[in-house]
């Protein structure tokens, strides 16, 4: 409802700039940060032709029935239902970006792409979230480019220049250490983790990719079991993001025909609201750093990844089970 989502953005919209003093100091991917999956497919474009991507039988299916097959793939491709302004707003820091070009489009307009392409503009949206920032001086945030549909590296050269003609001295080079207060003082508000190597070689603007722990799970049971399973393993040593989003396949499609992926999503978030709270950031083997969600708006789960900051009182215990005392020392 508009009521609950104004009341959250009131509370989100700079919550980076209201953390304690105490957390300035600690590398960003030391923090707990909301966001979001897929970020753009609140504007695929039902017109669209299907992605490049997509294997030939969804292809000739959409062709040969689009009346049918098109509703269907609308229904489980939608992943967020606000806008990218209004995720900010909510105070997501963490945009999930899959950009493409169209398949037989001699332009240079590069788009957003889940199975469907989007209706606006990788340059468009660029600039929206460079004015968003202007007006929040203090918050960063994380654009995760990755997918690279159809891109060649003439596209790929043409997309870094408008990162940086956009950016400009915003963008934090990789060889900083991302302290909010370092952030702040060098000016820089944008992280950009890019999925080409050829691009990073040349940029200094640029970060390596973000691992994504993507489940694949169409169950919420299975999905923590995965996650639970990556956090044994150990985190990586910078940032990485916890993806607590379902994902459908052919047979779970099928058995649901009136389903959709919201629905789905919306039934898994009473148990994922759990897990998340007795999640722990901060370096240790077991801690998270970014957690990103579909339909982020539902269930006061932003509120609840922020929320996980304030168990970093240093010494903190990062003991995600309860067990034992150990304590984490930060440093820049």
């Amino acid at each position: 409802p508009l009521q609950t989502f104004i009341h959250m953005c009131c509370e989100n919209g700079q919550w980076m700039s209201r953390l304690p003093e105490e957390l300035w100091d600690i590398p960003l991917y030391n923090l707990a940060l909301p966001g979001s999956h897929d970020t753009m497919t609140y504007c695929l474009d039902k017109r669209s032709a299907v992605s490049g991507n997509e294997s030939k039988v969804v292809k000739f299916l959409n062709k040969c029935m689009p009346c049918i097959v098109r509703p269907i793939i609308m229904k489980w491709s939608i992943t967020q239902v606000l806008t990218v302004t209004e995720q900010l707003e909510a105070g997501v820091r963490y945009l999930d970006f899959r950009i493409a070009h169209k398949a037989n489009d001699p332009s240079m307009n590069l788009y957003f792409v889940h199975m469907v392409y989007t209706t606006v503009t990788v340059q468009d949206t660029l600039w929206k979230v460079l004015r968003w920032l202007e007006a929040h001086p203090q918050e960063v945030v994380i654009l995760a480019c990755r997918n690279f549909d159809g891109l060649t590296r003439r596209l790929h050269s043409h997309l870094v220049a408008c990162i940086k003609e956009i950016f400009q001295c915003k963008l934090c080079p990789r060889n900083v250490i991302p302290t909010l207060r370092t952030m702040w003082q060098l000016g820089h508000q944008v992280i950009v983790s890019y999925e080409e190597d050829m691009e990073l070689k040349e940029h200094c603007e640029l970060w390596p990719t973000i691992p994504y722990w993507w489940g694949n799970k169409t169950s919420t049971r299975a999905l923590i079991r995965y996650l639970e399973h990556m956090k044994r393993r150990g985190r990586p040593g910078k940032f990485f993001v916890a993806g607590i989003n379902l994902t459908e396949n052919l047979g779970y499609i099928l058995l649901h025909p009136f389903g959709s992926l919201k629905k789905m999503t919306l039934q898994s978030l009473p148990c994922l609201k759990i897990w998340i709270k007795q999640q722990y950031p901060g370096p240790k083997k077991e801690c998270i750093n970014i957690i990103a969600g579909d339909f982020i708006g539902n269930n006061d789960f932003v509120k609840d990844v922020i929320e996980l900051n304030t168990k970093i009182n240093p010494p903190l215990d990062c003991q995600s089970r309860g067990a034992g005392t150990n304590n984490i020392s930060f440093f820049a």
